[in-house]
């Protein structure tokens, strides 16, 4: 028998995209979801590529064991104290679990958060570094886009102590990971053609960033400029990052390569990858190379940010906490071009 599991907020890029990958999972049956303006309609109304799931969308949760909140911040956590009250497992697509100090949520996300007492327990969903305590949590939180870039780029190396902890991450993605909110920065004639960068002072992502690099190695207190960038595409996150080497002569890409051995989504390749070599899979390529004139480890990093970077990511953790291989269902090729 198929284990039933929901999506709160199916409308959304994420949301969709659970569903669409949902949709040939041999283990789960997708039962029910929700929408917060779209009630009554069915699926293939809203959205014609997911017409052959035949849901109609709820205005409440229904009987599922597993449940995806795809909600803004703050509402997502609201949502989500509930679906715990009724014992369903819960993997928050939001930020609202990321983050361990409830202070933060006040600086960064301008909300006072609503369920403080869960912060400790939630896991937090970057399998590659968390996996045991995922498979045995009712509670995790997908990490970001731009963290699963960064903070995969970046843990082999802190983790062995190869670098100083002054750090330079810089990151450009596509114009989906702002969602399907409209804004005049995704409208096309400002996107198009043109590269920008934004939140100098801080981005949200960068305290997420920070605390778990943070987490990898206890004698190195990481110093972290994260500079993302918009660019005009629609899917995909190149991050390069720049660390000053603590050690010389060290082999970085066999450190690398041994990190991620058997790692089923994370590959570390022979040239810079590219964002369309990661398009529609849970992939996550990676690249380290030393300047040796500089003495600095430079490290590429691409993913498809609404796949590892959300909803493939999520499907990831589900398998584990359901007890299925974690590679079921997201073992499809790039499409290219």
């Amino acid at each position: 028998m198929k284990v039933k599991v929901g999506i709160i907020n199916v409308t959304g890029y994420i949301g969709m995209e659970v569903a669409r990958l949902l949709y040939g999972h041999p283990k789960v049956q997708l039962a029910s979801i929700t929408g917060r303006s779209l009630v009554g309609q069915k699926l293939g109304e809203v959205l014609p590529h997911l017409a052959d799931i035949d849901l109609t969308i709820e205005k409440e949760l229904g009987d599922v064991s597993l449940v995806f909140s795809a909600l803004p911040h703050k509402e997502s956590a609201e949502a989500i104290v509930q679906a715990l009250d009724r014992g369903i497992k819960v993997i928050d697509i939001s930020a609202d679990f990321r983050l361990k100090d409830a202070r933060d949520y006040k600086k960064w996300y301008e909300f006072v958060h609503p369920a403080p007492q869960l912060l400790d327990e939630a896991v937090y969903g970057l399998v590659e570094l968390n996996r045991p305590k995922i498979a045995r949590s009712r509670l995790v939180a997908n990490p970001g886009c731009y963290p699963t870039s960064a903070i995969l780029a970046l843990a082999p190396a802190i983790k062995e102590g190869l670098i100083e902890p002054d750090i330079v991450i810089d990151s450009k993605s596509g114009v989906s990971g702002a969602g399907r909110t409209l804004s005049l920065k995704v409208h096309f004639a400002e996107a198009n053609e043109n590269v920008s960068a934004y939140a100098l002072e801080g981005h949200r992502h960068l305290p997420e960033i920070v605390q778990e690099l943070s987490r990898l190695n206890a004698k190195l207190k990481p110093a972290v400029t994260f500079v993302p960038h918009l660019v005009p595409m629609s899917r995909g996150i190149l991050s390069t990052c720049y660390a000053k080497l603590a050690k010389a002569n060290v082999d970085v890409v066999k450190r690398y390569r041994d990190f991620y051995r058997g790692e089923p989504f994370v590959r570390v390749v022979d040239t810079p990858p590219q964002t369309k070599q990661t398009l529609g899979t849970n992939l996550c390529l990676i690249y380290p190379t030393v300047d040796s004139r500089t003495g600095r480890l430079i490290v590429v990093s691409c993913i498809d940010n609404l796949v590892k970077g959300g909803a493939g990511q999520a499907v990831q953790n589900m398998n584990l906490m359901l007890g299925f291989a974690e590679t079921t269902a997201l073992e499809g090729l790039a499409v290219y071009p």
